[in-house]
């Protein structure tokens, strides 16, 4: 199968999905991601070359599904976002504009994909097939529903939703949510994304990233209220990497090298856990 980071002929299975009580409920069509379009330098970091990297092939036959939270385009699209989809047994909001640095000059959802993209730069560089819910900023959604299913539809093995949170201005560090079981829906997937889950929070510890002081506990938070976790059929997470209103965390996150420094933290996470 895929991870949300497929297996190849002959790959070691990483992760062995099982069938589900209740089916993936079918995403709503109406929103999709926009077309890819050329990334500023500071978003995409290098060029995508697919060419060996310091960790070598350690991720060849395996999919990463990675969905770099929110979108350019969803603040001015408000009754496209808001609209309700299903989110794992109940109703949410298709998306939202995500958070934004206090002087407005970044926005959460160009930090999710400038991250992203670099991220998947460096997991193609370890030989992985790496599928993304978008690739540009300019768009709306794709609406949560729908962001679980373009890895489902790969058949994912592994995959990360990539966030920076709006929290407190007094409150700062990452926190990584994962999926609390829910009987026919995230019971076969709910132990293998606390183990991803504590596997990218060490690895964001040793590049110097501190728990959040208001969020989750030790740096982890598990949730059933998040409609991309609870529609995976993979192990997931959603990692918030800072608090965007806080003014530490935002001087960071505004960084280009801390940006590298992100993507190379959550590569190492990802090459950890399909080798486990």
């Amino acid at each position: 199968m895929v991870v949300a980071v497929l297996l190849g002929g002959g790959a070691r299975v990483v992760y062995q999905q099982f069938d589900r009580s209740a089916p993936t409920p079918t995403p709503a069509p109406s929103v999709s991601a926009e077309p890819t379009r050329p990334v500023a330098r500071d978003e995409a970091a290098e060029p995508d070359r697919d060419r060996p990297g310091r960790a070598g092939r350690a991720l060849s036959g395996v999919t990463i599904a990675l969905d770099a939270g929110h979108n350019g385009g969803n603040a001015d699209n408000p009754a496209t976002v808001a609209r309700s989809v299903d989110a794992g047994g109940f109703r949410k909001a298709c998306d939202t504009t995500g958070a934004q640095t206090a002087d407005g000059s970044l926005t959460e959802a160009r930090f999710n994909l400038d991250v992203a993209l670099r991220l998947r730069r460096l997991l193609k560089q370890s030989g992985a097939r790496v599928v993304m819910t978008r690739t540009g900023n300019g768009g709306v959604g794709p609406c949560i529903d729908r962001r679980a299913g373009v890895a489902n539809d790969a058949e994912a093995d592994v995959a990360l939703s990539v966030h920076a949170d709006g929290g407190p201005p007094d409150g700062r560090g990452f926190h990584v949510i994962h999926p609390r079981s829910i009987p026919g829906l995230t019971d076969d997937i709910a132990g293998p994304s606390l183990r991803l889950a504590r596997t990218v929070r060490l690895r964001l510890r040793e590049i110097g990233l501190v728990d959040s002081s208001y969020a989750g506990h030790a740096g982890i938070d598990a949730r059933r209220d998040i409609g991309g976790l609870n529609l995976s059929a993979m192990p997931k997470v959603l990692v918030e990497l800072g608090n965007m209103r806080n003014a530490a965390d935002a001087r960071r996150l505004k960084d280009p090298s801390h940006r590298t420094r992100l993507a190379s933290g959550l590569a190492a996470a990802l090459r950890d856990f399909a080798g486990e």
